[in-house]
Protein backbone atom coordinates (compact mmCIF):
# COMPACT_ATOMS: atom_id res chain seq x y z
CA UNK A 1 0.00 0.00 0.00
CA UNK A 2 1.52 3.36 -0.95
CA UNK A 3 2.37 5.51 2.05
CA UNK A 4 0.48 8.48 0.59
CA UNK A 5 -2.81 6.55 0.26
CA UNK A 6 -5.51 7.64 2.67
CA UNK A 7 -7.01 5.19 5.14
CA UNK A 8 -10.62 5.25 6.32
CA UNK A 9 -12.44 4.77 9.59
CA UNK A 10 -16.22 4.52 9.93
CA UNK A 11 -17.80 5.86 13.10
CA UNK A 12 -20.77 7.65 14.60
CA UNK A 13 -20.96 11.41 14.07
CA UNK A 14 -21.24 12.15 17.83
CA UNK A 15 -17.98 10.25 18.48
CA UNK A 16 -16.22 12.29 15.81
CA UNK A 17 -17.65 15.55 17.19
CA UNK A 18 -16.39 14.65 20.69
CA UNK A 19 -12.96 13.87 19.23
CA UNK A 20 -12.84 17.26 17.53
CA UNK A 21 -13.33 18.91 20.93
CA UNK A 22 -10.56 16.74 22.51
CA UNK A 23 -8.15 17.04 19.60
CA UNK A 24 -7.75 13.27 19.11
CA UNK A 25 -9.93 10.38 18.01
CA UNK A 26 -9.60 7.27 20.20
CA UNK A 27 -12.44 4.87 19.30
CA UNK A 28 -11.52 1.52 17.79
CA UNK A 29 -14.74 -0.20 16.73
CA UNK A 30 -18.39 0.10 17.53
CA UNK A 31 -18.48 0.82 21.26
CA UNK A 32 -14.85 -0.16 21.89
CA UNK A 33 -12.02 2.24 22.56
CA UNK A 34 -8.37 2.32 21.59
CA UNK A 35 -7.59 1.29 25.16
CA UNK A 36 -9.91 -1.76 24.84
CA UNK A 37 -8.51 -2.95 21.49
CA UNK A 38 -4.93 -1.64 21.44
CA UNK A 39 -5.36 -0.05 18.01
CA UNK A 40 -7.92 1.75 15.85
CA UNK A 41 -9.45 -0.38 13.09
CA UNK A 42 -9.30 1.26 9.66
CA UNK A 43 -9.72 0.18 6.07
CA UNK A 44 -8.80 1.08 2.53
CA UNK A 45 -11.45 2.50 0.20
CA UNK A 46 -11.91 -0.97 -1.38
CA UNK A 47 -12.30 -2.63 2.03
CA UNK A 48 -14.76 -0.07 3.44
CA UNK A 49 -18.06 -1.64 2.27
CA UNK A 50 -17.25 -5.02 3.83
CA UNK A 51 -15.94 -3.44 7.04
CA UNK A 52 -19.00 -1.18 7.32
CA UNK A 53 -21.35 -4.12 6.76
CA UNK A 54 -19.53 -6.18 9.39
CA UNK A 55 -19.46 -3.42 12.01
CA UNK A 56 -22.64 -1.48 11.25
CA UNK A 57 -24.76 -3.73 9.02
CA UNK A 58 -27.69 -3.60 11.42
CA UNK A 59 -26.89 -0.19 12.87
CA UNK A 60 -29.91 1.51 14.37
CA UNK A 61 -28.21 4.09 16.55
CA UNK A 62 -29.33 7.68 16.92
CA UNK A 63 -26.35 9.13 15.03
CA UNK A 64 -25.61 9.06 11.37
CA UNK A 65 -22.45 7.26 10.36
CA UNK A 66 -19.49 9.12 8.92
CA UNK A 67 -16.26 8.04 7.29
CA UNK A 68 -13.07 9.69 8.54
CA UNK A 69 -10.51 10.07 5.76
CA UNK A 70 -7.10 9.90 7.42
CA UNK A 71 -3.78 10.96 5.93
CA UNK A 72 -1.19 8.48 7.28
CA UNK A 73 1.56 11.05 6.74
CA UNK A 74 -0.05 13.14 9.50
CA UNK A 75 -0.08 10.35 12.08
CA UNK A 76 2.43 10.48 14.90
CA UNK A 77 1.78 6.86 15.95
CA UNK A 78 2.51 3.56 14.17
CA UNK A 79 0.34 2.37 11.28
CA UNK A 80 0.53 -1.34 10.49
CA UNK A 81 -1.23 -3.43 7.87
CA UNK A 82 -2.23 -6.69 9.54
CA UNK A 83 -4.45 -9.65 8.76
CA UNK A 84 -7.01 -10.63 11.42
CA UNK A 85 -6.17 -14.26 10.72
CA UNK A 86 -3.24 -15.99 8.96
CA UNK A 87 -3.60 -15.63 5.20
CA UNK A 88 -6.40 -13.08 5.55
CA UNK A 89 -6.61 -9.67 3.94
CA UNK A 90 -4.46 -7.05 5.64
CA UNK A 91 -6.25 -4.09 7.18
CA UNK A 92 -4.69 -0.84 8.40
CA UNK A 93 -4.45 -0.55 12.18
CA UNK A 94 -3.46 2.71 13.89
CA UNK A 95 -1.59 2.09 17.15
CA UNK A 96 -2.50 5.25 19.03
CA UNK A 97 -4.88 8.18 18.93
CA UNK A 98 -5.57 9.80 15.57
CA UNK A 99 -4.90 13.55 15.73
CA UNK A 100 -7.89 15.53 14.49
CA UNK A 101 -5.64 17.32 11.99
CA UNK A 102 -4.79 13.94 10.39
CA UNK A 103 -8.44 13.68 9.30
CA UNK A 104 -8.48 15.43 5.94
CA UNK A 105 -12.16 14.83 5.16
CA UNK A 106 -15.36 13.52 6.72
CA UNK A 107 -17.82 11.79 4.40
CA UNK A 108 -21.41 10.78 5.09
CA UNK A 109 -21.95 7.01 4.97
CA UNK A 110 -25.09 5.87 3.22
Amino acid sequence: MPEHAYILHITERSLWEAARERGTYEMSTRGRTLQDEGFIHCSTRAQLPAVAAFLYGSYDGPDELVVLVVDPARLDVPLRYEAPEPGGEELPHVYGPIPVDAVVDVEAWT
